[in-house]
């Protein structure tokens, strides 16, 4: 085979699946991958469905020609199907092989097959060191900002790099080639040009994740967190409980003199507001809760939705900037929540001492 030996590429396999740290399945996978996309350029055509096979034993390769059994009279296209009249016996909609073995390529078709295994293996390679991260994925970890693009940052984590999307950064924090940032593993998306790590420091999770690091009593399980809302940059509401009895969960969040919720935002921002609530499985409490700094008149709920009363004073407190405070305190509780203007309880009338006593004189002077 001109420029490109299969039984070279045997030999191959084994070396380059050491040397890349990957299978040799996987290896033998990009290699008939390559030898198919070599011979469809020169022997096939554009559109052919074709697989390889390659004996690693002998050396001998295979490609073969997939065509779908069409009916007799239509137009057809013959790179992909076949009139059922030429098609043995097989019925319309089923799959005719053919097979062909593949013995020598010329030089445009040999660089095409080598353009093919050095662009598969490296991708090949890619989602072999990124199944490492599999275990970490909800976990935060320590990169180093390598490049910073208008909707993306690319953050280099060592072994692996990975992406943190414009929705995943935080409102208004600067990135600085080189710069040491804590981030999220959101996800590793798959897709057909390969795998990426999804990184983040915009999510909840993120705020959680922080919140896991700074208070033990989470891993000991004396208090938990039950649910989190956050618009990154600006604010995040966090509802926690306790386990044991006795123990003030808000006051654990916070820490002494606040030193584990100022730890959380010193790495997300002063910017950002953290609002620690309690907790509650009756839902009017918990709504109270999750409005604060508002103060609530009284809670009317029907279904998932929640009539919440104010008075005009605290009205604009419980919507809060922009609708915020009421916004993630829906998303927080799972409550559609209306704010309504209560009347204001009417001030008693103080009683005047001094008539009093006057009054009490007169009676006694009768």
């Amino acid at each position: 085979m001109e420029g490109l030996d299969l039984k070279s590429m045997t030999a191959m396999v084994k070396v380059i699946a050491e040397e890349k740290n990957l299978t040799e399945d996987t290896v033998l996978d990009v290699i008939q991958t390559a030898i198919a996309a070599a011979w469809r350029k020169e022997e096939g055509e554009k559109d052919m469905n074709v697989r390889a096979t390659l004996n690693l034993k002998t050396g001998e390769a295979f490609v073969f020609i997939d065509r779908e059994v069409i009916e007799d009279g239509l137009a057809y296209n013959p790179a992909t199907e076949i009139p059922q009249s030429e098609a043995k016996g097989k019925e319309i909609g089923e799959i005719v092989e053919e097979k062909r073995e593949v013995k020598t390529f010329g030089r445009v078709a040999s660089m095409t097959a080598k353009q093919v295994i050095v662009q598969r293996l490296r991708e090949a390679e890619r989602d072999s060191v990124l199944s490492m991260f599999e275990d970490k994925v909800g976990t935060i970890v320590t990169g180093v900002v390598s490049r910073v693009e208008p909707k993306i940052v690319r953050i280099d984590l060592g072994k692996a790099s990975g992406i943190m999307p414009k929705s995943e950064q935080i409102d208004g924090e600067y990135y600085s080639v080189g710069a040491r940032i804590k981030v999220l593993i959101k996800e590793i998306e798959r897709n057909e040009r390969g795998a990426q790590l999804i990184l983040s420091r915009g999510s909840a999770e993120f705020v959680k994740q922080l919140f896991i690091q700074e208070v033990p009593e989470i891993e000991n399980g004396t208090v938990e967190i039950r649910a989190i809302a956050r618009e990154a940059g600006r604010r995040t509401k966090i509802a926690v409980i306790n386990t044991v009895p006795g123990v003030d969960p808000v006051g654990t969040f916070v820490g002494g003199r606040g030193v584990r919720v100022q730890a959380v935002m010193n790495e997300i921002g002063e910017r950002e507001k953290i609002d620690i609530i309690n907790w509650s499985d009756n839902a009017s409490e918990y709504i109270r809760e999750a409005l604060s700094p508002a103060e609530i008149m009284k809670v009317e709920i029907e279904g998932k939705h929640a009539k919440v009363f104010v008075t005009e004073d605290q009205q604009s407190i419980a919507i809060g900037r922009q609708g915020q405070n009421v916004r993630l305190a829906s998303k927080l509780t799972g409550f559609e929540l209306d704010i309504e203007l209560a009347e204001a309880p009417k001030k008693k009338k103080k009683t005047n001492v001094e008539d009093s006593l006057f009054s009490a004189i007169e009676e006694s002077e009768e």
